[in-house]
């Protein structure tokens, strides 16, 4: 008589899983199986580095202070990625769990242990290791970092589980994929910060500046855990204990959290759209009725309503206009915060901001015949770029205005402002301008089933013809008040760089109005050849 096999646990299931899942996603695709290996390999490299680091810091009066903070910034990063980038594990997405019969205690150690198979894990154990090693001294520092570093890994894989379980519905909605594709904002947004951050550290002195912020985070779980190690070295055991302690009741309240965040997923019906319909109908008719009368009539009042709203509800439209609006901002406030910029940085505003004028139907993919089926004329293409164009200028004067006076107070150049909010606002508008040549001449599909791809297949080309050349020919044409600048500048003859405010607003006023003249018939006459472009999306 032959005895049946033992059943697997549940945890050595959820791993074998996650691996072949992990393997059969690589075979579908080359490209896929590339971008994997080329990651891991970075992800490795990197790595290494940081525990080489790591290890030439040993001894040195500021490792404590870098360890810390480079874990805590480590778990931070654990934190905030299942909110930027939800498709990043679908293997272990608990929704598509609910209908087994799993109980959470079971599930939750399982999905903790399939967690660590990964690139991350591994990246967070050379991060542990290496501020253990940079740290550790006699043997109570040793004991410390055997304790601090699966302390550090468990923490950051169990608080990313918990905030994804927690926000699982909002993830895959709507909403979530807004926050998908604003991923490549924070990461922008991090370059920048590191830059500004590396730069004011490099300065003499700068490492002591970390000192309180090294206070606070060696309190924070799971950066407590390297500091417990920094602590017992120095002979603070009771200290070392207590840092200890506090990382792993966070740990226990962590799993506590995503063990109940689990039970309610499995448990509770989504009722998220229990009610809206009515709710929504109401509010919406009251929101159209109060947008429309601060409008203009005729065509041009709908056509930026409809614009607005794509802004508002879009995905990809909106993605566009926050790293514009963030990125204008960004670029010239902290190179006067660096003091190695100018208020004429402010003109990188306008640039960016001017480039949503770009392909302005590919906003409309296939939904575009319904605006050509009200084209029929030059006129009426008229008036349809139009609006479109006012809709941007409402948005994007007013905050060119901002970012210039922002960038003036920060610097001290007060006396630049006149011009080069002139030089700014002339850029806006021949960059609008030639933004509804490109629109008409250079149309192209933008995705809507893909987050990260702005381009339909087979019309990259067309895209940087589009921009890039769109870019070329607006600072082309805006030359004559740029050199006006430059030579008002370099002559002294500072008295007269106020005309520049007057003159450049005009100068864009008429070179937008250009661009809408030119770009009108080309629209109307070809209808068909734009709505076959934008519909391969």
């Amino acid at each position: 008589m032959t005895t049946a096999p033992a059943p697997d646990s549940l945890t050595s299931v959820f791993v074998r899983l996650k691996l072949s899942l992990l393997r059969n996603g690589l075979r579908q695709s080359a490209a896929r199986t590339a971008v994997y290996v080329t990651s891991l390999v970075v992800t490795a490299l990197f790595g290494a580095l940081l525990l080489l680091g790591f290890v030439l810091l040993r001894g040195y009066a500021d490792a404590a202070s870098l360890a810390i903070l480079l874990t805590g910034v480590t778990a931070l990063a654990w934190t905030v990625m299942p909110l930027f980038v939800p498709s990043g594990d679908e293997t272990l997405d608990p929704s598509r769990l609910v209908m087994l019969p799993l109980h959470p205690r079971p599930l939750v150690r399982a999905l903790l242990v399939a967690s660590l198979v990964g690139t991350g894990p591994a990246f967070t154990v050379l991060v542990g290791l290496g501020a253990a090693l940079a740290l550790a001294r006699g043997t109570g520092g040793v004991v410390t970092a055997v304790l601090a570093v699966p302390l550090v890994v468990l923490v950051c894989v169990a608080l990313s589980r918990a905030v994804a379980a927690a926000n699982v519905r909002l993830l895959t909605s709507r909403k979530g994929r807004d926050l998908a594709v604003l991923s490549g904002l924070v990461i922008a947004l991090g370059i920048q910060a590191v830059n500004f951050g590396a730069q004011r550290l490099s300065q003499a002195g700068g490492l002591s500046s970390l000192e309180p912020a090294t206070a606070v985070v060696s309190w924070l779980p799971p950066a407590s855990a390297v500091a417990a190690v920094d602590s017992a070295s120095q002979g603070d055991y009771a200290v070392a204990a207590a840092q200890l302690l506090l990382t792993a009741v966070a740990l226990g309240v962590l799993l506590y959290w995503w063990q109940r965040s689990l039970v309610r997923l499995m448990t509770e019906p989504d009722g998220s759209t229990i009610g809206a319909a009515p709710d929504t109908a109401g509010g919406g008719r009251e929101s159209t009725g109060r947008l429309a009368r601060l409008l203009p009539g005729g065509r041009t009042g709908p056509v930026m309503e409809r614009s607005l709203r794509y802004i508002w509800r879009d995905p990809k439209t909106k993605m566009a206009w926050i790293t514009s609006l963030a990125m204008g901002a960004i670029v010239p406030m902290f190179n006067a915060l660096q003091g190695a910029g100018s208020v004429y940085w402010a003109c990188f505003a306008s640039g960016m901001l001017g480039m949503l004028m770009y392909n302005q139907f590919g906003q409309d993919t296939s939904a575009f015949w319904m605006v050509a089926q009200t084209i029929s004329t030059p006129a009426d293409a008229y008036a349809e770029l139009r609006a479109r164009a006012l809709t941007l200028l409402v948005i994007t004067m007013p905050f060119t205005v901002l970012v210039t006076v922002g960038t003036a107070a920060v610097s001290g150049a007060w006396s630049s402002l006149p011009d080069a909010l002139g030089v700014a606002f002339a850029l806006l508008g021949t960059m609008l301008g030639v933004g509804a040549l490109a629109s008409a001449m250079f149309p192209y599909s933008i995705p809507q089933d893909s987050a990260y791809k702005n381009v339909a297949p087979g019309q990259g080309g067309l895209a940087w013809i589009s921009i890039i050349g769109g870019m070329f020919a607006a600072a082309l044409l805006c030359a004559p008040v740029i050199g006006a600048a430059i030579y008002l500048n370099v002559t002294d003859e500072t008295s007269l760089l106020w005309l520049l405010l007057p003159l450049g607003t005009l100068y864009g006023a008429l070179f937008l109005w250009i661009g809408l003249k030119l770009a009108a018939p080309r629209t109307a006459r070809r209808l068909p050849e734009i709505l076959a472009a934008v519909s391969k999306g």
